[in-house]
């Protein structure tokens, strides 16, 4: 879907033209300002600019040097040659006088996009590094421009890289911007889920093994890290590693060597290491869950990546890619959102952020019978979560939560006091209980976890 951006300061104006470029399926944003608009907005997410001729503090056409390249039609209730002329030597495409028909500004419009069509992904190699991240990572908002400046800052050094984000934020995608940036590119990038690993055979998987090491090893095998040797190893979520594997792996990270399950002689290795979690692992040091030492080796650089929901102004442009991307995965054409299933896109929390997302619009996608995915198909339901302190846990002569937090309720935000509840009680409730304590559901008490990075205990 096209994505129109209205700069007009008169709101009744700005209103109709908004109502009648939605109704033609654009996704539209408004603004009264140039001001407002680059602060609100990343201007290159857009396919067009309508900008009034005269704005508050400065001229509509100023943002045509801002816009980077994006088509911006110049409307103006003070139509003379003269100012046109001006308007389309400023780098116009076109200019309108108002008052407009509809029809004629919905051609001006379709004329426009004719000649610039949208952009397309290329599997080509790039040709500088804001393309090849994109190329991997949609985002066009500000905290997204901040993790790529990030990125093209940390790729071509060694090292290690510790990203930060919830379930889904897409971590590996930052993981192989980095190494697809990196000196290492023509080398391998070896990917390695923690998680999907069993305990028992997560250090031979990760350092190999020799034979007989253990039954069932019937002959020696390269281990991961050893597979990724001048290349780049990714380590997802790193917070799943027992401590055990977590001390041979600072050893990779402090001497450079490793050693295979049951041989007595060490291999060098040349890696670089870049881990991911959506856990707080500053918070598992302290309570020894994740061993200190190694949290601090591996968090030279850390790369947050912010979760969905805080990526408005990217969420409708990320909706439209994943949706072309379902359409040939699925064989499908001409498949659009409704005005309802786009309203709903961007008002739902997103949990599971772009995973989420991504599977939402393809049970769409072959679930829709008139080209047309709507709210219903999307099934995204908005669920009430704000947690209230329950009575009893707190007594009208305590200031202080359940089992003598240190700090008063009351000086807790939402966040704090479930963190520290949860810790400080998990062990003696299962999470039925806890969710009834905190007066949320499950499915909301899991969703806040992977939120603020709090593992669940194992249970031994």
């Amino acid at each position: 879907m096209r994505r129109i951006l209205i700069l007009e300061d008169e709101a009744e104006n700005r209103s109709n033209l908004q109502n009648l470029l939605e109704t033609h399926q654009y996704h539209v944003e408004v603004a009264s300002s140039i001001i407002e608009a680059t602060e609100n907005f990343a201007l290159p997410s857009f396919n067009l600019i309508i900008t009034d001729l005269h704005l508050p503090g400065q001229a509509g056409t100023d943002i045509i040097q801002l816009a980077q390249g994006v088509p911006v039609l110049v409307m103006t209730s003070y139509a003379s040659l003269r100012s046109a002329v001006e308007a389309m030597k400023l780098g116009a495409v076109d200019y309108l006088a108002k008052p407009f028909d509809n029809d004629d500004i919905i051609a001006i419009i379709q004329n426009i996009f004719s000649k610039e069509p949208l952009p397309v992904l290329s599997s080509n190699k790039p040709d500088n590094a804001d393309t090849a991240i994109q190329e991997l990572i949609y985002g066009y908002c500000t905290a997204m421009m901040k993790v790529f400046k990030l990125i093209k800052k940390v790729a071509p050094t060694e090292a290690t890289v510790l990203i930060q984000g919830e379930t889904g934020s897409g971590k590996e995608l930052a993981a192989r911007a980095i190494h697809t940036l990196s000196q290492r590119k023509n080398q391998e990038l070896i990917c390695v889920n923690c998680a999907a690993i069993p305990e028992s055979l997560i250090e031979s998987e990760l350092f190999g093994h020799e034979k007989g090491a253990f039954t069932g090893a019937v002959s020696a095998r390269n281990g991961l890290i050893e597979a990724a040797d001048g290349g780049t190893l990714f380590l997802d979520e790193i917070g799943e590693l027992p401590l055990e594997a977590q001390a041979r792996l600072l050893r990779v990270l402090q001497e450079g060597e490793i050693r295979r399950v049951g041989s007595t002689q060490s291999r060098q290795v040349d890696v670089r290491l870049i881990a991911a979690t959506h856990r707080n692992l500053k918070a598992l040091s302290r309570t020894g869950q994740f061993r200190e030492d190694l949290y601090y080796r591996l968090n030279v650089v850390q790369l947050k990546l912010p979760p969905l929901r805080d990526r408005e102004d990217d969420i409708l442009g990320l909706a439209e890619m994943l949706l072309e991307k379902a359409c040939k995965k699925l064989g499908q054409k001409d498949i659009k959102f409704s005005p309802d299933a786009m309203k709903a896109i961007k008002e739902y929390q997103w949990p599971g952020n772009v995973r989420e997302l991504e599977n939402a619009i393809e049970r769409g996608t072959i679930l829709c019978d008139h080209k047309m995915i709507t709210s219903e198909l999307l099934d995204i339901e908005s669920e009430v979560d704000d947690i209230t302190i329950p009575q009893g846990l707190i007594t009208p002569t305590q200031s202080k939560p359940l089992n003598h937090s240190p700090s008063p309720a009351k000086n807790l935000s939402i966040e704090d006091y479930f963190q520290q509840f949860v810790l400080e009680n998990q062990d003696k409730m299962n999470e039925t209980e806890l969710s009834r304590r905190l007066g949320i559901s499950r499915k909301n008490l899991w969703e806040r976890r992977q939120k603020l990075g709090i593992p669940r205990r194992k249970t031994s």
